[in-house]
């Protein structure tokens, strides 16, 4: 549905910090998106998380599911950073991990918009791999003009 390019337009992030390959789903009447990030052992962080045992750190789990998040927030108002808006991460409620990911894994991410109040977004997200929920949350973003 969207490729790398296309990601791109709507995240303002870039190599290391662009943790969203591909969009597989795109579903803007129920308001959710399906995404994926190829987890590679050519990473930057594996050479310090941890080099004998590597596994993806929390924080760049819970970051790639607020760019899937980011990226349908985006859709849903048909608006790009080019147009002066970003999404800030502000928060999370609800965080659970349930085991590591680890470089081979695909991480499925997928978002679910919840609300938006006073351009505050909140969005349930869950990561998976291989059909096993890794990582959910409810992700919490500020809609920013720039």
């Amino acid at each position: 549905m969207m490729d790398i390019n296309q990601i791109r337009e709507y995240l303002p992030h870039r190599y290391p910090f662009l943790l969203v390959d591909r969009v597989a789903e795109l579903d803007l009447e129920g308001k959710s998106i399906r995404a994926y990030k190829n987890v590679s052992i050519n990473e930057p962080f594996f050479n310090g998380h941890f080099p004998e045992h590597p596994i993806m750190p929390g924080v760049l789990i819970i970051e790639a599911m607020a760019q899937a998040a980011g990226i349908l927030g985006f859709k849903m108002m048909n608006m790009k950073p080019s147009d002066g808006t970003l999404y800030y991460f502000v928060g999370s409620d609800k965080l659970r991990f349930r085991q590591p990911v680890v470089p081979g894994d695909q991480l499925q991410l997928e978002a679910k918009y919840l609300s938006n109040k006073r351009s505050i977004w909140k969005f349930e997200c869950k990561a998976i791999v291989d059909g096993k929920e890794v990582c959910s949350a409810e992700i919490i973003c500020a809609e920013r003009k720039i």
